[in-house]
């Protein structure tokens, strides 16, 4: 009799086991992948991952009866690293289409990008971002900004206070900050900000000047605005308001001495810095407009829209501008400069290139953004970092997403070779995963051919 006993508790033991490593139906298993250390760069080889229910369930060096999984990706010679973010994306707004909408979600998905952060925000974002937190709606993760605090929509403190409170309630994840605030007013919507529990990112009005933005604590700053003009010596008495393009104007009055100090400033305050250079590499930059219209990622806009971007360019910096090559040239290298070291000494740097802006597509513009950060001397593993582990720093998100590790969201990108050798290959994709859904590269020239026909047709 307790022989009989001791058996049946010894099947019933083997029947629970059975039962905890039974395989759900919905499970994915990549099998055979190289995982990519988006914090130390070092490459994990041979390693299973089992995706479920949108999160990464185990990662481990092998399996048994990868037969009983419904779906397998073959990871074998390919890499995996987590999701990039696009820390500077613009998602439409009405009365753009649904249609379109969803469209230029999916051209951020198809580089890789499963999170952006919205820089211009509308209440129908709010809507957006709950739809595709729900898994309504494919898209990357969406943060987005108040809709524009600026010279003309905050003229006195009274107003600055009133909108920064019901941004605040409206439920927007930050304020977006654009040039014309006044100093008093925009000391005002910063007490009112901290007070309300609310950041706040983007440009530098010039009354505000760098030092005191860095010393006001912006969560983030954008295009490395006000930096340039903050390297002009008070000797130059020149006209802030006279700065040009991001302080182009000022390029041969910067003493490039001062960077340290400014640097040394975006540290002390944790400010972190979006670069969006891929802007001042291609839109303003000597490289004509017929040029960038060539480039294959431009059938997915509209020819209303490339139309505009070629007039724009030519204001910028056609023929009747007087825009100076040389001129621009040592404004690049003071940008690549700092660049360089407000990743090394700074608070540490975003990745995000401003799409849809002149000539940046959504998704592709992001290795236009990666080529002129390498190019300011990061290196792969930096670079790779800014647009995962430090976004999820940024949000306070690190045990959600920006790594590949357990109990994480499986936001994913599968690439054929190597990105710590040729940070090129991020472009070479096998597929994306966002929250567990598995976009093949099959399925994404598939979806992007149909855009491509969509926008031919505006």
């Amino acid at each position: 009799m307790k022989r009989l006993f001791i058996i049946g508790a010894v099947l019933f033991l083997i029947s629970c086991n059975q039962a905890q490593d039974k395989i759900s139906d919905t499970a994915i298993l990549i099998s055979n992948v190289t995982i990519i250390d988006a914090v130390t760069g070092d490459l994990i080889p041979d390693r299973q991952i089992v995706i479920d229910s949108g999160r990464i369930k185990k990662i481990v060096a092998s399996i048994e009866n990868n037969e009983v999984y419904k779906t397998v990706i073959n990871g074998q010679g390919k890499y995996a690293l987590p999701g990039l973010a696009e820390m500077h994306a613009h998602i439409p707004s009405p009365p753009t289409s649904k249609e379109r909408t969803e469209e230029i979600l999916f051209l951020y998905l198809s580089n890789g990008i499963t999170t952006i952060r919205g820089m211009l925000g509308h209440p129908s974002h709010l809507e957006l971002r709950k739809a595709a937190e729900k898994g309504e709606l494919l898209s990357p993760r969406i943060f987005t900004s108040s809709p524009s605090l600026n010279g003309n929509s905050v003229t006195t403190a009274e107003e600055a206070r009133n909108k920064v409170i019901s941004y605040k309630n409206d439920g927007y994840d930050f304020l977006k900050i654009h040039p014309g605030i006044k100093r008093d007013v925009f000391d005002e919507l910063v007490k009112t900000a901290n007070e309300a529990g609310i950041t706040f990112s983007g440009h530098v009005p010039v009354d505000v000047g760098i030092e005191h933005a860095l010393n006001s604590k912006y969560a983030s700053i954008d295009h490395v605005d006000g930096f340039l003009e903050g390297l002009v010596p008070a000797s130059a008495n020149v006209d802030p308001n006279d700065n040009g393009f991001f302080g182009y104007n000022f390029t041969k009055l910067a003493d490039t001495a001062k960077i340290e100090a400014l640097v040394e400033l975006s540290e002390k305050n944790k400010v972190w810095i979006v670069p969006t250079q891929s802007l001042f590499e291609r839109w303003f930059a000597p490289v004509d407009g017929e040029t960038l219209l060539q480039q294959p990622e431009m059938k997915y806009m509209s020819e209303a829209t490339l139309s505009n971007w070629k007039v724009r360019k030519e204001a910028s910096t056609g023929p009747e501008t007087n825009f100076d090559k040389k001129q621009w040239e040592i404004f690049i290298e003071i940008r690549r400069k700092l660049i360089y070291l407000l990743n090394k000494k700074g608070h540490g740097l975003l990745l995000g290139s401003d799409a849809p802006q002149l000539f940046n597509v959504p998704g592709f513009s992001i290795h236009h953004e990666i080529e002129g950060m390498a190019a300011s001397g990061l290196t792969p593993i930096e670079i790779i970092r800014s647009g995962t582990v430090n976004p999820a720093r940024f949000f306070d998100m690190e045990d959600v997403f920006g790594q590949l590790k357990e109990g994480m969201a499986a936001d994913i990108l599968l690439v054929n070779s190597n990105p710590m050798e040729d940070i090129g290959a991020l472009k070479d994709l096998t597929g994306v995963m966002v929250r567990g859904v598995w976009l093949s590269k099959e399925d994404i020239d598939q979806k992007l051919q149909i855009i491509a026909k969509s926008a031919s047709a505006k």
